[in-house]
């Protein structure tokens, strides 16, 4: 804690600034990932067929199940 309150004063500003100055750096500095591995994963996920229904069926069928 005195370290960032050391950092903080060097910028003049007060600790609860500096942390959300810093929490925004690592934010835009985080990387959301490579687009073309996520598109590789939707177009390989858009290529299965799974079974499904209606969403009131669905839900008909897990109450169904809880029941049982």
């Amino acid at each position: 804690m005195a370290e960032i309150q050391r950092m903080a004063r060097r910028e003049q500003i007060t600790v609860g600034e500096w942390a959300r100055r810093v929490l925004r750096e690592a934010r835009s500095r985080r990387s959301g990932g490579d687009p073309e591995r996520k598109l590789k994963a939707i177009r390989k996920a858009a290529t299965y067929s799974f079974p499904t229904a209606d969403i009131e069926q669905m839900l008909a069928e897990i109450e169904r199940g809880y029941l049982e």
